[in-house]
């Protein structure tokens, strides 16, 4: 490749994600909300209509907290010893899953997204008992799941989720709901909250144009319902007023 053709492609690239939509999810591993607001709104959302419109921050850790005790982190977590483990699993997750060559169909984001997915939706069923970590990077085609259940294992996990725990902090000390949905670093109560439920359609606030067919037709949608209050405000003004 040509240096010439090599910039170009780094220009075309850096174009493609200056039109994603950066959102940050502080979430935990065994949250039942958490849970349903990542396999019910952001799965397929983002798998689907939005795939190349959104860049999610993962952030793995909610309401547990830290205290360090030398080189040694000690974390307590919402739901238990297990979540603990299960954040690490996702912290170390986050910070190796890697794309193959050989799989142009799947990218680092698109992996990670599957992988949580699935992680998720296992919850606190485990299939026979047996934690899904390594199901789940079968099914999502994830390399590698000795390498992140290595990391989960050891000081990396700890120290992984201790940088998750304090950039939860810095946002929020302590987090005041789980999970919480920050559009473009901006925080805004009633986003998270209409989010949780309608995820799309305030992710589409925030795509600019041209906009996937799916936002246009949510747009019109929205223009069709309010054309009428509209007419009827208007004839209240000219009736009354």
């Amino acid at each position: 490749m040509s240096q010439k053709v090599f910039g170009l492609f780094l220009v075309l690239i850096a174009a493609a994600n200056a039109l994603k939509v950066p959102v940050t999810i502080y979430y935990e591993s065994l949250c039942p909300d958490s849970a349903k607001f990542i396999t019910e709104q952001i799965f397929p959302t983002v798998k689907g209509e939005l795939r190349d419109y959104i860049d999610i921050t993962w952030v793995p850790f909610g309401k547990s907290s830290f205290t360090t005790q030398g080189a040694d982190v000690i974390f307590n977590c919402h739901h238990g010893p297990n979540e603990c483990y299960g954040n690490k699993v996702h912290a170390c997750a986050i910070e190796h899953i890697q794309a193959n060559s050989y799989q142009i169909q799947n990218t680092r984001e698109s992996l990670t997204l599957d992988f949580i997915n699935c992680m998720m939706k296992a919850g606190k069923n485990f299939d026979d008992n047996v934690y899904p970590g390594a199901r789940c990077a079968r099914e999502s085609q994830v390399s590698g799941w000795e390498n992140i259940q290595q990391c989960a294992n050891s000081t990396e996990g700890s120290h992984l989720l201790k940088k998750h725990g304090e950039t939860t902090n810095q946002f929020q000390n302590p987090l005041t709901s789980v999970p919480t949905i920050v559009f473009k670093q901006q925080y805004d109560v009633k986003e998270n909250d209409r989010a949780m439920s309608n995820f799309l359609s305030i992710a589409c606030k925030y795509i600019p144009q041209p906009q996937p067919k799916v936002c246009a037709a949510l747009n019109s949608a929205v223009a069709t319902a309010v054309t009428p209050i509209l007419a009827i405000l208007a004839y209240l003004l000219v009736r009354f007023f």
